[in-house]
């Protein structure tokens, strides 16, 4: 390509969303679930190279992205092209091409993959069964294999999967420019008809020195509030047992996260454990007093008895005012 028809592309490019760096497409082989990882040298990555949809497919998209082929790839996907047709039906619109990265995984695990070859260097991309990894402006060439080795090896749900991808790819030197912004997708194999029921995990990591690091620690967040609500689900059945399970499955997740214990003293409490819930009601106290002062709210909402000496009996875990 000569120089001048470069630097137009480029220029075209530019104006468009963000340039990404690394990330995965995959498919889980066993549960059928769709998700897409990225970490970038750039702001806000999330907003603009993972896309997916419960029962249809999930799209990368970066390299001076074009957001298009995000929605339009699962568009296409949708109405039953495989993600080799839908890319090629794309590419074949876009005048720039030469400068995108884009990765497609279909409903059926079938993945196809463009880097175009004006991507800057290093620049490529892999497919495994049901996955694909691509990456650009790398330290080496080395990243994606290393992306790839690690998804195919690595244990856990679909999401652990793809974060140690992306964690390979930084232990392989990652982007040649740093590391700022990160997201991480997970939607379900086949749509509830409930959109938003469908996205099992969806964080974003916009501006921090180490985003992987901190997209580890948000998806560990978000299994133990998932086990809050599905708690809160079990209390609002009058599954006591079963939601003194998932509050304590919650607080071993999070144990720095003062307000899981209290909801599951709070449960135990009602459900007549009382001094299991005690011992826990000190712990939370001497923490943030905040949560004492929240207690004799709660017999009017039903999460309490409405026993003043029982009420008593859990403000006298607080530690004396000073």
């Amino acid at each position: 390509m000569k120089r001048a028809t470069l630097l137009f592309l480029l220029s075209t490019a530019l104006s468009l969303p963000a340039a990404a760096t690394y990330s995965i497409v995959a498919r889980d082989p066993v549960t059928g679930d769709f998700g897409v990882a990225v970490q970038s040298h750039w702001f806000q990555v999330g907003p603009s190279v993972p896309w997916a949809e419960a029962g249809v497919g999930a799209v990368a998209t970066q390299s001076f992205t074009r957001i298009e082929y995000g929605p339009q790839g699962l568009q296409l996907m949708k109405e039953g092209k495989s993600a080799r047709e839908a890319l090629d039906a794309l590419l074949a619109q876009d005048p720039q091409k030469d400068v995108r990265q884009v990765a497609m995984v279909d409903a059926q695990g079938r993945v196809a993959a463009w880097t175009g070859p004006s991507c800057i260097a290093a620049a490529g991309n892999q497919a495994g069964a049901g996955f694909s990894v691509q990456a650009n402006l790398m330290d080496r060439p080395t990243v994606w294999p290393a992306m790839a080795r690690a998804f195919e090896e690595a244990k856990g749900d679909l999401a652990d999967r793809m974060l140690a991808a992306l964690e390979a790819a930084e232990a392989e030197g990652g982007d040649i420019r740093g590391r700022q912004s990160a997201a991480l997708l997970v939607v379900r194999a086949r749509s509830t008809g409930a959109p938003w029921n469908d996205r099992l995990v969806d964080l974003r990591v916009d501006d921090h020195p180490a985003p992987l690091v901190e997209l580890r620690r948000l998806l560990n967040l978000h299994r133990a509030y998932a086990e809050m609500n599905r708690g809160d689900e079990a209390v609002a059945l009058q599954q006591i047992p079963q939601a003194v399970e998932h509050y304590t499955r919650a607080a071993a997740l999070a144990p720095d996260i003062a307000e899981l214990p209290f909801w599951q003293a709070v449960t135990l409490f009602s459900a007549g454990k009382e001094e299991e819930a005690l011992k826990l009601f000190v712990d939370v106290f001497a923490r943030d007093d905040r949560w004492a002062r929240l207690v004799p709210r709660l017999p009017a909402a039903g999460l309490l008895p409405d026993d003043p000496r029982k009420i008593e009996k859990i403000l006298s875990m607080a530690p004396p005012r000073r």
